[in-house]
């Protein structure tokens, strides 16, 4: 477990740049405290991908550090990467990238089987993942014969059976109707973990996460109160976001 007194992510002056020579971070500085829910906004092309591949060593190469729970990212070093990659579990936007077993209870047990969990105790570990989505009862059906929301809560579940301290969540609300997009939020609310939620859905950020961080150009360009940014316009149209026609975030329940 990260120690609250070490910071769950800590990013400091990162900077990559394409092979083209295009620069894609420009000296990106970012914490989160354990336990923090953050919303990671900005336009397409703004960075957020990429920057997102730098937190588990994926991409690297460019100036400037990772650290995770305190461990910095080397990609040199392959047992601290694996280790990173245990601790940063990534939800990818289309649920299908990260289901590919025969049931539901395979593919939640793929990854912790990979680090040598074997019998009750791997069992013990998709059991628990499933309950936390509320898709135990799902546990040995055909991924793909489930609906898109349920497929989506059984990558969460993939995720969180490698028992990470950091969730990394790209577009968790699309493609979900109301019914489903609000089953995951009361999901996302009730996990222990840190996440870092990357999303155009402005409304989704203000309900799940109370701070925001908006990226553009590569540059980290405002990090307050997830309500304060969205309520200001000049802020939000200077970077491209815009709210649903009548959302009002200085009245919207929360």
């Amino acid at each position: 477990m990260i120690d609250v007194t070490t910071s769950a992510l800590r990013v400091t002056g990162l900077h990559y740049a394409y092979p083209d020579g295009r620069a894609a971070l420009r000296g990106v500085d970012l914490t989160l405290a354990p336990g923090e829910r953050i919303a990671l906004l900005g336009p397409n092309g703004a960075g957020k991908t990429t920057l997102v591949l730098h937190l588990n060593g994926i991409l690297h190469g460019g100036a400037g550090t990772v650290e995770v729970a305190g461990l910095p990212v080397v990609p040199t070093d392959r047992a601290r990467i694996a280790e990173i990659r245990r601790l940063v579990g990534i939800v990818f936007q289309d649920p299908d990238d990260q289901l590919f077993m025969p049931t539901v209870a395979e593919d939640v047990a793929f990854g912790p089987a990979n680090l040598g969990l074997r019998g009750a105790e791997l069992d013990a570990r998709v059991d628990e993942a499933l309950a936390a989505v509320g898709m135990s009862a799902h546990r040995d059906q055909v991924p793909h014969h489930l609906s898109f929301g349920q497929r989506r809560r059984v990558a969460v579940a993939t995720v969180l059976a490698m028992k990470p301290e950091i969730l990394v969540l790209d577009e968790p609300s699309s493609n979900l109707d109301p019914a489903s997009r609000r089953e995951l939020a009361e999901i996302l609310e009730s996990l222990p973990v840190t996440i870092l939620m990357v999303t155009h859905d402005l409304p989704y950020a203000l309900e799940l996460c109370p701070r925001s961080v908006i990226l553009d150009e590569g540059r980290i360009v405002a990090d307050a109160p997830t309500g304060t940014l969205l309520a200001d316009r000049d802020l939000m149209a200077a970077h491209r976001l815009e709210l649903p026609f009548g959302f009002d975030p200085a009245t919207a329940a929360r």
